[in-house]
């Protein structure tokens, strides 16, 4: 039979693996944050006029109003679905969802980050692009293929997340000694 110390620290090994594989998993968010530009730079950022258009038009190629919102649709119906006892409180957090981040509330940001990422060739040639048959069947599978992708990335970790396991059990057996 395991004594009391044996388990806690078998337990405190498996918060400690959780936290681990945590980690990894939030790396690249932490990642995208830590490089991505400060919305307050890309907004005030001044870009021509050509450029300005361009870049709105290719927000239109993209039909990023419509997917902007569905994906905020998705986002909330999931995390109704994850904690239902949120329910009650649905309609305020649809508005605050859609205040902060619903199309409206994004679109200038995105005009200026995409304006200043992109020449104004460079956004008629994606929006010309996102404008043919190839780039509106790309868009109407695009979200399928991220959630895809995030799966992919999600099983091979499960599948591998024994390596990792052993690896921290190896270095805390050192560090114990």
């Amino acid at each position: 039979m395991a004594t009391p110390g044996a388990f806690c620290v078998v337990s405190s090994m498996k918060q400690l693996l959780i936290l681990a594989a945590g980690l990894v998993l939030a790396a690249p968010a932490a990642l995208a944050q830590t490089t991505a530009p400060a919305p307050s730079s890309t907004a005030t950022a001044a870009v021509s006029a050509g450029q300005r258009k361009a870049a709105e038009d290719l927000m239109l190629a993209m039909q990023m109003e419509k997917n902007t919102n569905a994906a905020l649709d998705q986002m909330l119906t999931a995390q109704l679905t994850q904690r239902p006892e949120l329910k009650p409180v649905e309609p305020e957090m649809r508005a605050y969802l859609n205040k902060y981040m619903g199309w409206a509330s994004l679109k200038e940001d995105m005009v200026q980050l995409y304006a200043k990422e992109f020449s104004e060739k460079e956004l008629k040639d994606l929006s010309k692009f996102y404008s043919s048959t190839t780039g509106q069947k790309f868009i109407g599978k695009q979200t399928a293929l991220m959630v895809a992708g995030m799966e992919i990335g999600q099983r091979r970790m499960q599948e591998n997340l024994p390596e990792l396991q052993r690896s921290i059990e190896a270095k805390m057996k050192t560090t114990q000694q």
